[in-house]
């Protein structure tokens, strides 16, 4: 059985004036999503900047959000590292903490052979009965997942169900799903590709997108899943720009600056990052506009 399908949140670590985490807004951030149709919430993802994060807020955020959740929907921790210890100590934790399944982002900086990559996720998968999606994304981590090492750790490891493809090679989509008759659990990566890749079997989206707009992501996606193509694709493409917009600036610069402006409190951003441009915040607000996010 899938972990989930639809739309799942790569939410946001919401923070206070000072840096901490703002564990009230987080609460309120959470409820948001659940009441517009979130199908799962990934917790301490890239979006969630896990790679500011010290070991025990990373820990204290995933425990926060399953205790907030209380089993409503699905929570996916994000419990990747460059280093296979650390990732198992994480996984191990979150695991005690209860979450439902763990994503995690290949080794990056290390730059792994694929022969190191199933060392390393099976590994992993070995610390825990709970599921494990792989988080392919090569632009960030400069380490790729290729196909046929997905498909190998899929038929392999009984616990590794699933991938975040980030990739944007539709190709490597399609190669997944064939070398495994479609039932690896497929998730697309990047909010302008949901329904092209639904198309090739995919089961949804882990999203930046539903940090904004959560019914309408939901919606884009179980549209699909419902045998509604249409409908999802007109969603895709009226949100389109808005996608694009969230990612002028390096992710979750965006996203936290779009949340502020409609007064959800995603707070500040930890060095390095910085507040957005204003010529790029400036066209992140028109598109909001359009829409009538604000």
């Amino acid at each position: 059985m899938s972990v989930f399908t639809g739309s799942a949140v790569a939410i946001v670590t919401p923070f206070t004036a000072d840096g901490q985490v703002n564990y009230p807004a987080f609460a309120k951030l959470i409820e948001f999503q659940i009441e517009n149709g979130t199908d799962a919430i990934v917790v301490c993802g890239t979006t969630g900047e896990a790679s500011t994060l010290t070991h025990e807020e990373h820990l204290d955020c995933i425990r926060f959000c399953v205790k907030q959740v209380a089993g409503r929907v699905p929570v996916i921790a994000g419990t990747g590292s460059n280093c296979t210890e650390t990732a198992i100590y994480l996984t191990e934790e979150a695991d005690r903490a209860g979450a439902d399944a763990m994503l995690v982002v290949t080794p990056y900086y290390n730059k792994a052979t694929q022969k190191g990559l199933i060392a390393h996720y099976t590994a992993i998968a070995a610390c825990t009965e709970k599921p494990l999606i792989l988080y392919n994304v090569p632009s960030r981590t400069g380490c790729n997942i290729k196909p046929e090492t997905a498909a190998a750790l899929f038929r392999n490891v009984k616990n590794i169900v699933g991938v975040k493809e980030a990739s944007g090679d539709l190709s490597a989509v399609a190669e997944i799903l064939a070398r495994t008759n479609g039932e690896m659990d497929v998730y697309s990566g990047n909010d302008t590709e949901v329904t092209a890749m639904m198309a090739l079997g995919a089961k949804g989206v882990i999203s930046v997108l539903a940090n904004v707009a959560p019914a309408a992501t939901h919606e884009m996606a179980a549209s699909y899943l419902r045998g509604e193509t249409a409908k999802s694709k007109e969603l895709q493409l009226r949100y389109f720009f808005l996608c694009r917009a969230l990612f002028r600036e390096v992710n979750p610069i965006p996203v936290k600056k779009a949340m502020n402006l409609m007064g959800l409190e995603a707070g500040t951003l930890r060095p390095p990052l910085t507040e957005m441009e204003p010529e790029n915040a400036a066209v992140l607000e028109a598109e909001m506009r359009k829409l009538g996010l604000l």
